[in-house]
């Protein structure tokens, strides 16, 4: 497929993800439309910007893109659907869920570190939610799982990519509150 306009490319891109139901990876598209990744990253921003203000929108995990309905409508899609309302987290999970997302990749033993108590229980519903998974192992005695978020997690909060997480809060002496919480713990 030789050269293409932008325009073309991010249509094509949009009827990719929009049949595809699982996150498409960037190499992937790369491989079926036959372009440069400079061409994809374009044209993926013009579409994501084509996006802004409408009913879906483009979410980046990674590289992975999905198209996904945006927050706003999503009541009303789920509606359509008859989606119940998913059970919302517990306290412990959403505090292991904040750690995770700030900390990744991170451990099992660092989530306890900052919590300070078991995290057993809050890990294994993130877990069976999707909105976490095992992104790799650190390379050290034991090898243990090291844990980070997923696209649901970015769906569940309703954000583009984790780059849109807000900064976490700082203490009075320039410290996010993780960083004191561990501090504290150790």
């Amino acid at each position: 497929m030789g050269y293409m306009e932008r325009a073309d490319l991010a249509r094509i891109i949009e009827s990719l993800l929009f049949v595809s139901d699982q996150p498409l990876e960037m190499g992937r598209l790369e491989q079926v439309l036959e372009v440069p990744r400079e061409a994809l990253d374009e044209a993926v921003a013009a579409l994501a910007g084509e996006c802004t203000g409408r009913g879906v929108r483009l979410q980046r995990h990674g590289e992975s893109l999905q198209m996904v309905t945006a927050p706003e409508v999503a009541p009303y899609v789920e509606k359509l659907l008859g989606v119940q309302n998913a059970a919302k987290l517990s306290p412990a999970a959403l505090e292991t869920l904040a750690i995770i997302a700030y900390e990744q990749p991170v451990t099992r033993a660092r989530i306890e570190a900052i919590r300070g108590v078991n995290c057993d229980r809050a890990l294994a519903t993130l877990l069976a939610r999707g909105l976490v998974a095992e992104v790799g192992r650190l390379e050290t005695v034991g090898r243990p799982a090291l844990f980070g978020t997923t696209f649901e997690f970015l769906q569940y909060f309703g954000l583009e990519s984790l780059s849109a997480l807000p900064p976490p809060p700082q203490g009075e002496n320039g410290t996010t509150i993780l960083q004191a919480a561990a501090a504290s713990k150790a």
